[in-house]
């Protein structure tokens, strides 16, 4: 065994070599830019050529020789190695298996190791042909406890936003965060939950409309907040649900007479009654009251009229339609907390969405259901996609990166169906979504997590994160149901019900894919509505000839697509761009 300078153009390909699939361009490409770089890191391996021939042959390296010739090197170093009666068939075989891309957490510690010999990271990601940030963003693992990157070495990383909220707290808050968090041996961890324990808001006693009763059930304590004001109550609490749930509890008992309490949407709007209007003025005698939860958890109220139902000529009052005065009393019976409060059913959606990407990943999915499933994330309410059948159109430039993996170096269309496979479960993952914001697939993506038995893919709920969520009468339901004695107080309850999930997985009934019958009966009544006014299948009319006199102008008035007002797209996927491609 020796080191040798040949010409990579000489050196002669394997017939016997394991690898005979085409690498993706995409791979090649980093490889070249990797080469040109740094050079050839690890010579190829090669073995004289035998039968009188007096040139060498490729046992290990066949795709390095490649990128060293378009990379125009004249020489380049070969380890020549003693020819094998098998031609280097099990070598090779070994050589292309044992292989491992470095983890994430290993990728950390030698960039850490460049940085220490004046590598700036923009040259470390000139070498190593990644974008600058990710290279910054694995330097944030160098703020992490060590039990949680024991974890991350495993391949199982939080997604950027959870990394960076991780790296920012105290080393011994992290600490008791994993201890509560920590998964159990061969299950991924909740690093949703890790985040969201260690990103901490505070909520004032000053803005707090309940009394101590309330404090003591949902097991709230103040914090005097030293660095205030010596003439301001100071007074504050992390924990945001259990504050939150005191005052929604506090609005149920004490709403007016003609008093609701209503939501407020990602966009802080009010969801009021349908066709009601809002009093800006003093309230009229008939005027309803609204009270809901701003930002900042503070019990707020406005006032809302109800337009006058319309009567048949003729006729006046209440008996003129029948009606009794039910309609106001129904609209201003106050409502009761719900089972699962807004933050618990954004946290339903960050989890159906995370087991449904889970599933779309690993589960066994047949081409067909494949297909189907393509057809079915399309027609997502969060899907924009270019289109020559109607005059709706937008980009979808995520896709674009998904379908580059579908052509050859020549710019044709050149795939194999694993490639297919891949590519769409790509897709998938970056369509379907169940979180509760503009991502939102609506019931598509409920009906496809059914379909691909996402629910066996759901983490386990029965944490203090996920359980302060629920209204005092869903805990006890729980607790029934898990044979666990309801507590006196809520905070009891909810901790009788972590200590007896620990190590049970439970798994809210609110959060399981099963779409709603009437949301599907509605997907299917809107299509049948849509064939119903004769839309054409574009496959069909596409080439048809349009009588220019019969052309048709869209209706201003129509409903028609508008971009967020930020300007942003779908940025749910989590980049997972954490190694460097494999040889």
């Amino acid at each position: 065994m020796y080191l040798m300078k040949v010409d990579p153009r000489a050196l002669k390909d394997n017939p016997d070599n394991t690898r005979q699939s085409k690498s993706t361009p995409q791979a090649d490409a980093l490889l070249l830019a990797t080469i040109r770089a740094v050079g050839i890191i690890q010579p190829p391996v090669v073995f004289p050529e035998r039968d009188g021939g007096n040139g060498f042959i490729i046992e290990a390296g066949h795709r390095r020789r490649r990128q060293a010739v378009a990379a125009g090197f004249d020489e380049i170093e070969v380890l020549v190695v003693e020819a094998a009666n098998d031609n280097g068939a099990m070598r090779s075989m070994v050589e292309n298996i044992a292989r491992e891309p470095l983890n994430p957490v290993d990728q950390w510690r030698g960039v850490e190791r460049l940085v220490a010999l004046d590598w700036t990271e923009e040259a470390i990601a000139v070498a190593l042909t990644l974008p600058v940030r990710q290279i910054r963003k694995l330097r944030l693992l160098a703020n992490v406890l060590p039990a949680m990157l024991d974890q991350m070495a495993k391949g199982d990383m939080p997604s950027e936003p959870q990394l960076r909220t991780i790296a920012a707290a105290a080393l011994d808050e992290q600490k008791e965060v994993w201890k509560a968090h920590k998964p159990k041996k061969g299950d991924t961890a909740s690093w949703w939950s890790v985040a969201n324990a260690l990103s901490k808001k505070r909520m004032y006693a000053k803005d707090a409309s309940f009394g101590d009763d309330l404090r003591e059930a949902y097991g709230i304590e103040w914090v005097e907040d030293l660095f205030a004001p010596a003439d301001e109550d100071s007074r504050y609490t992390t924990n945001v649900e259990a504050f939150l749930g005191a005052q929604q509890e506090w609005m149920s008992s004490n709403l007016p007479k003609k008093g609701s309490i209503v939501e407020v949407n990602n966009y802080g709007q009010l969801d009021l009654p349908k066709k009601a209007e809002r009093v800006y003025g003093k309230p009229g005698k008939g005027d309803s009251t609204a009270m809901y939860l701003d930002r900042e958890g503070k019990v707020q109220s406005v006032h809302y009229r109800m337009p006058e139902a319309q009567k048949p000529g003729g006729q006046t009052g209440s008996s003129a339609n029948g009606s009794t005065g039910a309609d106001d009393e129904a609209i201003s019976a106050s409502k009761a907390r719900p089972d699962v409060t807004q933050k618990g059913q954004d946290m339903i959606g960050d989890f159906r969405t995370d087991a449904l990407h889970e599933a779309l990943g690993r589960a066994p999915i047949e081409d067909d259901m494949l297909m189907a499933l393509l057809v079915l994330a399309f027609s997502g309410q969060n899907v924009r996609v270019d289109s020559g059948a109607n005059d709706n159109v937008f980009g979808t430039k995520r896709m674009q990166r998904h379908a580059a993996r579908l052509f050859s170096e020549d710019g044709r269309l050149s795939f194999d169906m694993e490639t297919i496979r891949v590519v769409a479960r790509s897709i998938l993952i970056e369509a379907l979504s169940c979180r509760r914001n503009i991502s939102n697939s609506g019931v598509v993506s409920r009906i496809a997590g059914e379909a691909i038995g996402a629910d066996g893919f759901l983490p386990n709920m029965g944490t203090e994160d996920f359980l302060v969520c629920l209204s005092r009468q869903s805990l006890e339901a729980a607790a029934k149901e898990a044979n666990v004695l309801p507590r006196a107080r809520v905070r009891e309850t909810r901790a009788a019900l972590v200590d007896h999930f620990r190590d049970i997985r439970f798994v809210h009934p609110a959060a399981l894919f099963s779409p709603d019958a009437k949301d599907v009966a509605d997907l299917i009544k809107h299509a049948d509505t849509l064939d119903d006014d004769g839309d054409e299948d574009p496959a069909v009319s596409s080439n048809a000839a349009v009588d220019p006199s019969e052309a048709t102008v869209a209706d201003p008035d129509a409903e028609q697509f508008e971009e967020p007002a930020d300007g942003s797209g779908n940025t749910d996927a989590d980049e997972t761009a954490y190694g460097i491609a494999a040889e």
